[in-house]
């Protein structure tokens, strides 16, 4: 609104030019109050009578002038009466803008403001999402305590909302009534727990926000709603990212254990050499338990790894700190390039990046190392950036890099700034105490500076070379004689009193020196810096007490000035030494250790980074920016010992009621649904084949909004919505009848039975095969024209049907009312013809009756690892995908293992141990195997539910000594099974998977691969797919479905003209599609 007003000032000249006029003349008007009042009295008056209009259009165009001067920063305060009378304006442009004014001035208007709040309630319920939005940003804006119970009703009906934008101010406005009465604490925290729950990504970033502010130790708030703030993150505003991924660090560090034990972990199983059997025992013990990362916590970093290119530098910030606190440490360094990436932004940024990586240079050097021209100071930095680089530069130096820095140091230290080139000084001394190896070379340089002309590089230079030299004073007695000689030149107070620290330590090595420099200082006490002072008087008494007959006079002779000085300290100070140092009557016992107390040798200084202490602060943090604890700081905890239990972020499914419901709410819940699991469906397999991600959508049946996801095994059967539940009895029923041809109650009855207690027991398991696929995947797929015909249909009949259903009635006794489109006799309720032709040509189902599972058209000998026989001391292992339906389940792939001794013993209880499965995923596992022979060989076949993903299932391969984790990866061809259908019926069900269910690509090949037999070996080889006649030479179908959904997958062959074809897959799996396009198009272009 900001940017229409600013247009608006430029087009309207003259309104403009007059307000500024007025300005001008109330700044410049004659001395006194009277002047000044009077004119700001007029000033704005045409924007009052604009205001009090008649006309809509005068009131938005002075609408828009305020706005446009609050954008600018000016004052409209005395606007407020004229602008509040709007609040109730029939033009919602008007509306809007009066609502960003009292957003502003609500607080400082307050009685004016109240007397509104009739008008800001009942916008609370305008039509517009943006008036129930502004009226309760003005409401919360409105800090009075009386009107708290107000506010907490319009939180508490806004939070419940159908838009998310008011559902975003209800978050906001939490934080302003939380800050106005802390006694709300309970019930906000009720509607934090609700608002954690949306879905909407617009939601998310203002409902952790209010969570920090409100309730941020609650952690248990935050379990069941992890894995989906987890996976909104990459689609919630930028600032909201902020929030979540600092709120979720927080979390991670209270959840999982600690990442970085791994590096302790020992991988090799080798004995060391010289251990005994009892400490090789104590070890295995510790290595026992071998450091698993929680899915969860991978998960977490994991969704959070694209953000790192972030255009938003606080953004990237925040991932940062992420990986740097809850990362491995071999993950943690890909955040590296992204901090240097934002060197590039403004000096601001700079300044808080550099202070973090400073943190982390210090604790691994090499995430950074590679970089270390990125920090080289460039002429234009300003002082701050310049200190920070010339830190992590010295952070980053060792022997290999040392010479190339000092050299870009010596260039630093003629700098015209004076500060920087004194850093520049002292990192040359931390360098010299850190990397020995230049000690003497960095010595030499800074001896070097204290010829320079620059009096505080001289300076600077000195006090650096007093704390080397105090770190090895017995070889350097000639550079302190030549500091003794720069005495006279040097003025700045601290390398002067540096200089006669050194030369009263080191006393008794330079002895001619000495008792010559306290007499030229003795001249000049009285005009030297307090500092120096006191460095004189303790000169003169290690003087007396090494050399007393030369230097007895003359240090009296300085006590006595200290006795007068004006300044309190040295007074002090003089006292102290002439009765410690010079025996009398009234001398204590201490002035037997006068010599020790003043010639004691001293601890070397220790050169330390001011970083060093930081990293316990949460990096990108006000806290770590000022090493202090700021207000409202949250803490990182220590990693757990014993992770808690992580069953607690899993959300269980809710089982909507299993009984009839009428076909009313069908019609009204339906086609919503389908519409959100459609595209929720699609958005959430392509983001990645997470571990966790199936719990995604795991709020499903809360409204109207839920997500199915792929990956979860039972989510099509636990979750069977209401509206497609019957749908799913109508389909089940066609198909049923037309497969068996009968209708007798018995066996209807007997199918009810099987289908309640298994899906895959009796002799019809192949058409309840059928059925539950179907109505899984009609619960997923079907369009909204098929929802809104069935819906329709159903309504008629339930009306006609009405008695016969009053009993007892479940899904599949409805069975008995929809085979009206088969030949079979049975009583049928009288239906119009026309009806009786709809549901003829309507196929609920994903597989017609003519669509059937068929036998594999080829089966590739191709053989996958397993287990090498040098991992597995001596056991291999390889698998391979017979093409076979699975006997221990319909939604299985089955999967041969072959097992082979190569050692010349024999193995005992093969079997598998524990299973590391996705959500959702299941495994049969094979008998275990007493024995296997040397070189014996078994085969054995094992069951897993991939749930129609190509994610990997992890398991152990035990036997009776060892485990070894092994990895089966199905390739997506192998998760289909091929199905026989007729052209027409191949068409049909393209036609209806269309559209976004649809992926083609060209291709690109010499001729002679276009042949047939090439086309249909190539295609069979990588998918298990049937053929589908065709009646056209020049395309060539197949067909199959989903193992775990029956999703149906039609692949389409076209050849165009010349050497090109085009290769089409439709399917309601979009992922599972452009995966297998993805792999058909590379083997149909090669010859």
């Amino acid at each position: 609104m900001s940017s229409n007003s600013f247009a608006y000032n430029e087009q309207s000249g003259g309104g403009e030019a007059t307000e500024l006029g007025q300005e001008a003349t109330s700044t410049i008007s004659p001395s006194g109050a009277f002047g000044l009042f009077s004119s700001d009295m007029k000033k704005n008056e045409d924007l009052k009578q604009m205001l009090e209009s008649n006309k809509d259009s005068a009131k938005l165009d002075a609408m828009k002038r305020i706005v446009g001067m609050i954008a600018k920063g000016k004052n409209a305060s005395e606007l407020f009466p004229a602008v509040v009378k709007n609040v109730a304006s029939k033009n919602i442009e008007i509306k809007k803008l009066v609502y960003v004014y009292l957003v502003r001035y609500a607080e400082e208007q307050q009685d004016l403001a109240l007397l509104s709040i009739s008008t800001f309630q009942r916008a609370l319920k305008d039509p517009n999402q943006l008036i129930r939005a502004s009226a309760l940003r003005v409401l919360s804006s409105i800090r009075v305590p009386i009107i708290v119970p107000i506010m907490m009703l319009a939180i508490k009906e806004a939070s419940a909302d159908l838009s998310p934008y008011v559902r975003k101010n209800a978050a906001h406005a939490i934080q302003k009534l939380y800050s106005l009465d802390p006694e709300q604490k309970e019930m906000l925290i009720e509607i934090i727990e609700k608002l954690l729950k949306d879905k909407s990504t617009l939601v998310a970033g203002s409902v952790v926000m209010a969570f920090e502010e409100v309730c941020p130790d609650r952690i248990d708030l935050i379990h069941k709603n992890y894995r989906k703030l987890c996976n909104l993150l990459v689609d919630v505003e930028e600032w909201g990212q902020v929030v979540i991924i600092h709120m979720l660090t927080r979390y991670a560090r209270t959840q999982f254990v600690s990442p970085w034990r791994e590096g302790d972990v020992l991988e090799d199983n080798e004995k060391d050499f010289y251990d005994s059997d009892e400490e090789q025992k104590e070890k295995a013990d510790k290595r026992k338990r071998p450091y698993a990362m929680d899915p969860d916590h991978r998960l977490l970093i994991r969704n959070t790894k694209p953000l790192l290119q972030s255009r938003n530098a606080a953004v990237v910030m925040a991932v940062a700190q992420l990986y740097w606190h809850i990362a491995p440490k071999s993950e943690a360094g890909i955040i590296s390039k992204s901090l240097v990436r934002l060197l590039r932004s403004s000096r601001e940024v700079q300044y808080i990046v550099l202070q973090n990586i400073a943190t982390m240079s210090i604790q691994r050097k090499g995430m950074f190392e590679p970089y270390l021209k990125s920090f080289y100071v460039r002429s234009t930095d300003p002082t701050m950036i310049k200190i920070l680089k010339l830190e992590i530069l010295t952070n980053l130096a060792n022997e290999a890099n040392i010479s190339t820095l000092l050299r870009e140091f010596q260039t630093y230290v003629k700098s015209q700034d004076k500060q920087f080139a004194a850093a520049t000084i002292q990192t040359i001394g931390r360098c010299a105490t850190s990397i020995t190896e230049v000690s003497d070379t960095c010595l030499n340089g800074l001896v070097c500076l204290l010829s320079n002309r620059d009096e505080i590089v001289v300076a600077e230079s000195v006090v650096v070379i007093k704390k080397l030299l105090q770190m090895q004073p017995m070889q350097h007695g000639e550079i302190i004689k030549h500091m003794a000689k720069l005495l006279d030149s040097i003025t700045v107070p601290v390398a002067r009193a540096s200089i006669l620290w050194l030369i009263g330590e080191n006393c008794e090595r330079v002895p001619k020196i000495a008792p010559d420099v306290l007499r030229k200082t003795a001249k000049s006490f009285t005009s030297e810096d307090d500092l120096v002072k006191l460095q004189i008087l303790n000169l003169g008494a290690k003087l007396y007490l090494t050399n007393s007959k030369q230097t007895k006079l003359l240090t009296q002779y300085i006590l006595n000035l200290g006795k007068y000085d004006q300044n309190y300290d040295i007074r002090d100070r003089t006292r102290f030494i002439r009765q410690l140092i010079v025996p009398n009557e009234k001398s204590g016992a201490l002035s037997k250790y006068a010599k020790k107390i003043f010639l004691a040798q001293k601890p070397a200084p220790l050169l330390e980074s001011p970083f060093k202490d930081r990293d316990h602060f949460q990096l990108g943090t006000l806290s770590h920016t000022l090493n202090t604890k700021a207000t409202g700081y949250l803490e990182l905890s220590n990693w757990p010992e014993v992770a808690p239990d992580p069953s607690v972020r899993n959300v269980e499914v809710i089982e909507l009621a299993k009984e009839w419901t009428p076909a009313g709410k069908a019609k009204k819940e339906n086609p919503d649904k389908k519409f959100y699991s459609e595209s929720e469906e699609e958005e959430d397999s392509s983001e990645s084949s997470s571990d966790s991600e199936s719990e995604s959508g795991s709020e499903s049946g809360e409204d109207g909004e839920d997500e199915e996801d792929d990956h979860s095994g039972d989510s099509a059967e636990d979750s069977g919505e209401s509206g497609s539940e019957p749908e799913a009895g109508k389909g089940r029923a066609a198909t049923r009848s037309r497969a068996r041809g009968r209708g007798d109650s018995k066996d209807v009855d007997k199918e009810k039975e099987n289908s309640k207690t298994s899906e895959s027991s009796s002799g019809e398991s192949s058409s309840i095969e059928e059925s539950s696929s179907d109505s899984e995947s009609e619960s997923e797929s079907e369009s909204e024209s098929e929802s809104r015909k069935v819906t329709k249909e159903k309504k008629k009949k339930t009306k006609q049907e009405r008695n016969p259903l009053t009993k007892d009635v479940s899904l599949l006794d409805l069975d008995d009312f929809n085979l009206v489109s088969t030949p079979v006799a049975l009583p049928t309720p009288a239906l119009s013809p026309s009806l009786i032709a709809d549901l003829e040509g309507l196929n609920l189902s994903a597989t017609s009756s003519v669509i059937s599972v068929s036998t594999p058209v080829f089966v590739p000998g191709k053989t996958h690892v397993l287990l090498h026989r040098m991992s597995g001391k001596g056991l291999a292992a390889h698998y391979f995908f017979p093409r076979q339906p699975c006997i221990f389940g319909d939604k299985m792939v089955s999967v041969q293992i072959t097992l082979n001794n190569t050692t010349d013993q024999k193995i005992e209880n093969i079997h598998v141990g524990g299973k590391k499965l996705p959500m959702g995923m299941q495994m049969h596992v094979f008998n275990p195997i007493e024995s296997l022979e040397p070189a014996g060989s078994i085969t054995v076949s094992m069951g897993i539910d991939f749930c129609d993903s190509t994610q990997t299932a992890s398991f152990q391969l035990c036997t009776k000594d060892d485990c070894f984790s092994v990895n089966i990866q199905p390739p997506v061809g192998e998760l289909l099974l091929p199905v026989a259908m007729s052209e027409k019926d191949f068409k049909k069900e393209q036609g209806m998977l269309s559209g976004m269910n649809e992926t083609s690509t060209m291709i690109i090949a010499a001729p002679q691969n276009f042949a047939s037999s090439v086309i249909l070996q190539k295609i069979v080889n990588v998918a298990n797919v049937g053929v589908v006649p065709s009646g056209q030479d020049n395309i060539h179908r197949f067909a199959a479905k989903t193992v775990h959904s029956g999703s149906l997958m039609l692949v389409t062959v076209e050849l165009k003209e010349g050497s090109t074809a085009q290769l089409i897959i439709n399917t309601e799996k979009t992922v599972i599609g452009s995966v297998l396009l993805r792999e058909l198009k590379p083997v149909l272009s090669q010859g």
